[in-house]
């Protein structure tokens, strides 16, 4: 427990995206919760509204370190990947709890079942798409920060997360909508007929 405190304490940063991603679903159940225990919707509308403001908020204190002059480490690449992902996944994470919570407290219809066949194959391309928008988009506000601050030696590390980038996307791709198409045809024809 020391050396995550000791972490800590020397990448402050660690605690802003750690507490970008708590807050995060913070937001979401409590905005969830105030919608459906409580019956309050326009607290739950403000409460899931702050999910982006969460985003900028890691965002904006990634700036600031930066500025201050922080030397770029590994956390501050972090916080650009947090914010693409939250970003372009943010939407769909809050309707995937929004319809479990509205069937488990609020007796709404139950979830979807998970996709299958056809639709499944459409589902890894259209989440594998997403991936890469949400890499793009990272990668954006990576060359933003190294761009912002300017200095060479102060910003190097950030330049190693673009070929991670690369490197997920591949990934997803390859565990993704690759292994969906090379999955047998019987098999996807086999889950789409039991639906």
């Amino acid at each position: 427990m020391n050396k995550i405190w000791d972490f800590i304490a020397e990448n402050p940063m660690a605690a802003v995206v750690a507490g970008g991603e708590i807050g995060f679903w913070v937001a979401i159940v409590a905005g969830l919760a105030a919608r459906y225990l409580l019956k309050l919707k326009r607290t739950s509308a403000v409460l899931l509204l702050l999910t982006p403001v969460i985003d900028l908020v890691v965002l904006v204190a990634t700036v600031i370190d930066l500025r201050n002059g922080a030397t770029a480490n590994f956390v501050h690449g972090l916080a650009a990947v947090y914010l693409g992902f939250s970003v372009v996944f943010g939407h769909s994470m809050i309707k995937w709890a929004d319809v479990r919570f509205a069937h488990r407290f609020a007796g709404g219809p139950p979830p979807p079942p998970k996709p299958r066949g056809r639709e499944k194959l459409r589902a890894e391309w259209r989440d594998w798409v997403k991936c890469v928008l949400a890499c793009g988009l990272a990668a954006g506000v990576l060359l933003l920060l190294i761009f912002m601050v300017g200095d060479t030696e102060q910003v190097e590390p950030l330049w190693g997360w673009l070929p991670r980038l690369g490197v997920v996307t591949a990934i997803w791709f390859a565990t993704g909508p690759l292994w969906q198409e090379l999955s047998p045809k019987d098999e996807r024809v086999k889950e789409g007929a039991r639906r």
